[in-house]
């Protein structure tokens, strides 16, 4: 024990003194330490006095308490103030001591008796089952003595002569010595008397425990009164013996019992600290009325017919359940009026208490219909199961979770909790009492706050837990927070369950760390937004890959690019271990990219990661140095997984010995097999010399001739299977990076500023990961992120005066979150060419706080404008003619509505306007609800559409969970709903890696070695590779790239009105050779003619007769009339021939050109110049859509876009030399993109 200040150990034993400063030594507490051998307390100061006080009494108190008392007690210090006192001060403090005694009035016998009955849980249970027994027992007892008594043995007091009654049925006098008397053996006397003696004292206690100064409140209660009639008499009969035969009705001890048993279960909740189902309670207490009941009215009925026609315990209760039961056959009838009288009373309490019990049971009932109930121990312990915690369940959501979570075949035999602290929905009801559902999903009312409710979802024997967040909330940040307290709380009460969360704002992703897999929603929708910029329909391609799908969508349409695009929307990401794998296994001690082209040539499988066996962290196309290894885990696209794949070898090898056609033997073969088998037809003849006109590949491929030359570009080269050290691709990259930063582009601008590739020094948010990027050398003054007012440093106003070469990228967004971090960083990773980067606008409604600014102001080219997307000025202000994308990102503020699906009513019209106003820009949309995004471009009359919609409903009532897919908003990218990402935390359960596959697919993590996703556009000179598989061994053995995909655009016609009347409006209008369908475009899609009608010019559509048919039927009309003209003499007056022309002419105007001049108007007003902006093309005519690992001989078309994982050039820069490299850049011809086709190793 430390010492008190000044103090010090004087030597000897030191746990019985100390000594102070001045040498004062004084004893601790006068006794023996029982530590030190030998000591016999310290005791330096022998004073007369008091006795000590005794040992015992300070055994009571702890040694703390002990040397409190002893030294908080005011006494000086030094050896002179202890001569003045003339006492030690160890003795003085000792006097002055006060032992203080609580909660004295505990020590009563009263309360120690009131503790014992009533206070104490366990010991108040125990005394209740005591007293319930006892009033069964009494019950049993009375049964006992009806069953021995026979009044035709005579009857009468106790100790008087016995006399015989016979019942006379035409007599209306009752004799009532029957009723009052009854034979009662002794035995039984002294038993009844002992349990009643017992009773009373019982009763009499409790009722002294429980006085609160009311005597007559406990007198007049229904259960002392009912204790008194049955207990009084019998220990009355102890005094007064003729009166033991006396009748005591002993029968009612059954609604004693019953009380006894409801408090007995009360009590039993509080002691095991556990809520048992209210509904059990209350069909106990309704079983226990109805028996009380029965019970009550067969014992009366069959006492007071002892002086009618004697029945027996027996026939009474079949009377009674005839009676309760209303069906009354009238064979047993009581004959004398108290009987009578009786039942009269006994149906009229049923009528009274049955009702009020059924009653309260039906309101329970519902309320655990409301609330669901408890998820039984039992089948938690025997089954497994997963909790879902929501703040509250829209029937999209439900549907979503429960389609993605049992497309699985190994999940089907899971239950699926769902605990919301709402009450549930209409629809979600009618959902949940489907067959399918209603026997697997179990919903409980509740909150994850309370361990009451986690302990009736059996939280701690669950597989896993779905924390889902409330996006539909207008104050995002406090749904975040309600996120994290759940999770807490589940990890508090489970720490062994498994979390799956959802977060909403990347700034709360760190408080939610510890749970096992976490998905931060606007970290993946700005990086998803932003590659859709750079990788068109990047949204599409991770929603298709995310989502479980067997690529059995749209096969019955007749569209071919349907029946395409829902083939390949079926492959999604699986993963195997090396070893054990038929696809890969053969490709042991072989280079990542060898193993990656010859698997898909042979089964049609995209190889594009890997993980190793001592690295958690997972790569995407580590390239040609990477060596296989059959420890290596290998994640690859494809319809199914491997172990649901037939490999059937022998019959192609009979078939080829056989000499038949390959293509039969995929016949048998599932869809997989017939993709991977069609790569071996278009793929299978390396080793053999191919002419110009065959459609096979091989190692060296003769190029078709152009004019009847005989010229010949670079062939093919194979894959090899180690990497050449002399000559390796990576190079290429690097040498494409160290020119672009050695050579700046001379037609940049006004000035050249040269970025810097670093890691930004500011990060908005705890938790984002570190990327290499560009930055500016010197972080930009926040006066010159303005893009629409100058400063002392620039005095640019508009785009236009910037002067960039690229097309600009403009993000309308509601404030400036840190999730709008995760936009910029893709757009600006080191990777991305410095040539190819494009200026940055966003457009806000709210002002930008300091902090967002000061983490972009490193990055270059990064603008921001306050204004909205609803406003024609500030559109044009931030250049959107001058953009390529526009990026429309759903605001907070309107997710909320009184009707659900309105919430996105305000962004589908803005986004509609501005599709008029800007036909060629780009503009990707994100949505709250994806079912919305059918009105997305939409067109009313278009028959296409509708059959798109029609398609869409089949897709849906065949159970797809993709029915959505063939949207054109959609299969082009241009759509996007965040909850689209939900199946990504779904799938996670079963795929663990696909958060992280995800991420590093989007750039949110950067793994050393690790590829990034990138796009290269197919251009007319790069139709010579013809097909899929040949690119895929062209990018393999060239640039080590690993193609996953196409976008494809193709040129539709839409339709509007009938085929008909288009022909024939086409014809007339065509001879009357109008200008407005022969003029040329220009390169902005305007039309390059002359004239007066090059003045309001419209878009290109007018080879589509269909665009306008309101146009197109005035045309029609004044065309006739034209014709009609021409066949009468030419006499007219100049002023009428002009008017008529006038009148045609405005006739001809069209909503383009409208539209066109409203815009030049509005720039005009702003100053701005309208030089920029020109009638632009009307993309309506195209559609576009994504195909994921297409088959190997899917044709190459022009304009094709294809989806690559480039290998990391940081990891390859790592291992070579400088002069390794510039041998390198010697050999390889190009480093752009579209002309890496023709490099060669």
């Amino acid at each position: 024990m430390p010492l008190p200040d000044g103090g010090r150990s004087p030597g000897g034993c030191t746990n019985c003194t100390f000594e102070f400063d001045d040498g004062l030594r004084a004893p601790r507490y006068g006794l023996p330490c029982g530590e030190t051998p030998g000591c016999a307390g310290a005791t330096p100061w022998e004073l007369p006095g008091p006795p000590a006080p005794d040992p015992r009494a300070q055994d009571s108190f702890s040694p703390e308490q002990r040397e409190h008392r002893v030294f908080s007690q005011p006494w000086r210090r030094g050896r002179g103030a202890a001569c003045d006192l003339g006492v030690a001060p160890a003795v003085a403090a000792r006097k002055t001591q006060v032992q203080v005694e609580f909660y004295v009035n505990e020590n009563t016998f009263k309360e120690r008796l009131k503790l014992f009955f009533i206070k104490n849980q366990r010991s108040s249970l125990r005394i209740r089952l005591f007293n319930f027994s006892l009033k069964l027992l009494t019950c049993l007892l009375y049964i006992v003595r009806v069953l021995l008594d026979n009044p035709a043995l005579g009857i009468g007091c106790w100790g008087c002569p016995k006399q015989n009654y016979t019942f006379n049925a035409s007599s209306s006098e009752i004799n009532w010595a029957p009723i009052l008397w009854v034979e009662r053996k002794l035995e039984l006397w002294v038993t009844q008397v002992i349990v009643a003696t017992i009773s009373f004292l019982e009763t009499m206690l409790l009722i002294y425990l429980s006085y609160k100064g009311n005597i007559w409140e406990q007198i007049f209660r229904v259960s002392f009164v009912l204790e008194m009639i049955n207990t009084l008499p019998f220990i009355i009969t102890v005094f007064w013996s003729p009166l033991r035969n006396l009748f005591i009705p002993v029968f009612l001890n059954c609604w004693l019992a019953k009380h006894a048993l409801e408090n007995m279960i009360n009590d039993f909740h509080r002691a095991i600290l556990r809520t048992q189902s209210a509904m059990f309670n209350q069909v106990l207490i309704l079983f226990c009325t109805l028996l009380c009941l029965v019970f009550t009215g067969t014992c009366g009925i069959q006492h007071l017919e002892r002086a009618g026609e004697n029945l027996d315990l027996l026939t009474s209760f079949y009377f009674c359940i005839v009676t309760f039961s209303t069906v009354g056959y009238g064979d047993v009838t009581p004959k004398i009026w108290p009987s009578q009288l009786l039942v009269v009373i006994m149906i009229c309490v049923a009528l009274v208490v049955l009702p009020l019990q059924f009653e309260e049971l039906v309101f329970l009932w519902v309320e655990r219909q409301k609330s669901g109930g408890n998820y039984s121990r039992h089948r938690a312990q025997t089954e497994k199961h997963v909790v879902l915690c929501v703040s509250s369940l829209k029937v999209d959501l439900l549907m979503d979770f429960l389609n993605e979570f049992y497309a699985h075949p190994r999940l089907q035999d899971y239950y699926v909790v769902i605990l919301c602290p709402t009450e549930m929905d209409v629809q979600v009801r009618r959902v949940l009492q489907i067959p399918l559902w209603s026997q697997r999903v179990i919903y409980l009312q509740g909150s994850a706050l309370k361990d009451q409710d986690l302990m009736r979802a059996k939280m701690d024997n669950g597989e896993a837990c779905f924390i889902l967040s409330s996006r539909n909330e207008v104050d995002r940040t406090a749904a975040d927070h309600q996120t994290i307290l759940r999770a807490w709380a589940v990890k508090d009460f489970a720490p062994n369950c498994p979390l799956y969360v959802q977060i909403l704002k990347p700034e709360n992703k760190f408080h939610v760390k510890f749970a096992d897999h976490v998905v931060c929603e606007e970290e993946c929708k700005y990086a998803m937004l932003a590659l859709n910029c750079v990788c068109p329909a990047t949204s599409t391609l991770i929603t298709l890959l995310v989502h479980t799908s067997r690529g059995q969508e749209g096969q019955e349409s007749p569209e071919q690019w349907q029946r395409m695009y829902g083939r390949c929307s079926g492959n999604e990401v699986y993963h195997i271990r090396m070893g054990d794998s038929k696809f890969f296994r053969e490709y042991e001690g072989k280079s990542f990219t060898y193993a990656a082209f010859h698997s898909h040539k042979k089964y049609g499988v995209c190889l594009i990661g890997l993980k190793l066996e001592d690295n958690k962290s997972i790569l995407l196309n580590p390239g040609p140095r990477h060596i296989l290894a059959a420890s290596d885990t290998c994640f690859y696209i494809n319809i199914t997984k491997e172990e649901n794949s037939a490999f059937i070898f022998k019959q192609e090898e009979r078939q080829k010995q056989r000499g038949q056609a390959l293509s039969q033997g995929p016949a048998r073969l599932p869809v997989h097999s017939i993709i991977a088998s069609m790569g071996t037809v278009a793929m299978d003849l390396q080793h053999t010399e191919c002419r110009p006109t065959q459609g096979s590949g091989g190692s060296k491929l003769t190029l078709p001739t152009e004019n009847g030359s005989g010229s010949r570009r670079p062939s093919i080269a194979p894959v090899l299977e180690l990497a050449d050290s002399s000559a390796l691709l990576p190079c290429d990259l690097l040498s494409d990076q160290s020119e672009d930063e050695a050579t700046p582009s001379e037609d940049e601008g006004l000035s050249t500023v040269e970025y810097v590739k670093g890691y930004p020094p500011n990060s908005p948010y705890i938790g984002s990961s570190p990327t290499l990027c560009h930055l500016l050398p010197v972080k930009a003054p926040f006066c010159c992120l303005r893009l629409d007012k100058g400063c002392k440093h620039n005095s640019y106003e508009d785009a236009k005066a910037y002067g960039f070469k690229n097309k600009l990228i403009i993000v309308s967004a509601e404030t400036a979150g840190n999730g709008l971090y995760n936009f910029i960083v893709p757009l600006r990773a080191y990777y991305r060419p410095r040539k190819e980067l494009n200026p940055i606008v966003l457009l806000l409604d709210n002002r930008p706080d300091h902090h967002f600014l000061e983490a972009i102001c490193c990055f270059p080219m990064v603008y921001y404008m306050e204004g909205s997307v609803d406003n024609l000025d500030s559109l044009l202000q931030c250049g959107i003619i001058y953009a390529d994308n526009l990026v429309v990102v759903d605001k907070e503020s309107t997710m909320s509505a009184e009707e659900d699906y309105m919430a996105d009513a305000k962004t589908i019209v803005n986004v509609q306007t501005m599709f008029r106003l800007f036909p060629s820009l780009s503009i990707t949309t994100e949505l709250t609800h994806p079912s919305n995004m059918r009105f997305m471009q939409f067109r009313a009359k278009d028959s296409y559409s509708l059959a798109l919609s029609k398609l869409e409903k089949r897709e849906r009532e065949n159970g797809s969970n993709l029915a959505f897919m063939f949207r054109l908003p959609f299969a082009a990218g241009r759509v996007f709903s965040i909850s689209m990402l939900d199946t990504l935390l779904y799938q996670s359960f079963v795929k663990d890696y696909m958060i992280t596959i995800t991420r590093l697919l989007l750039g949110l993590d950067t793994t050393p070695g690790s590829g990034y996703l990138c796009a290269m556009k197919v251009t007319e000179d790069d139709l010579w590779i013809r097909t899929y598989g040949r690119l895929f061994q062209k990018l393999c053995s060239s640039s080590a790239e690993i193609p996953i995909g196409i976008y494809r655009t193709e040129c539709h016609v839409f339709s509007s009105e009938p085929q008909d009347l288009r022909a024939q409006s086409q014809v007339l209008v065509n001879m009357e050779e109008c200008e407005d369908t022969r003029e040329a475009k220009g390169p902005w899609g305007a039309r390059a003619g002359s004239g007066r009608g090059s003045a309001h010019g419209r878009h290109t559509g007018s080879s589509d007769p269909a665009q306008h048919p309101l146009l197109r039927r005035k045309s029609l009309q004044w065309a006739r009339k034209l014709s009609r003209k021409g066949s009468r003499p030419s006499g007219k007056a100049p002023t009428a021939e002009w008017a008529g022309q006038q009148r045609l002419s405005l006739c001809r105007r069209s909503e383009r050109q409208e539209l066109s001049e409203l815009v030049k108007n509005r720039m005009k007003h702003l100053g701005l110049p309208t030089i920029g902006y020109d009638e632009m093309n009307d993309q309506q005519n195209t559609l576009s859509y994504v195909l994921i690992n297409p088959p190997p001989d899917t044709r190459l078309e022009p304009n094709d876009i294809v989806y690559l994982i480039r290998s990391d050039p940081l990891a390859h820069m790592a291992s070579s030399s400088p002069g390794h490299k510039s041998s390198c850049s010697h050999k390889l011809s190009s480093c752009n993109p579209e002309t890496r086709d023709e490099t060669q190793l």
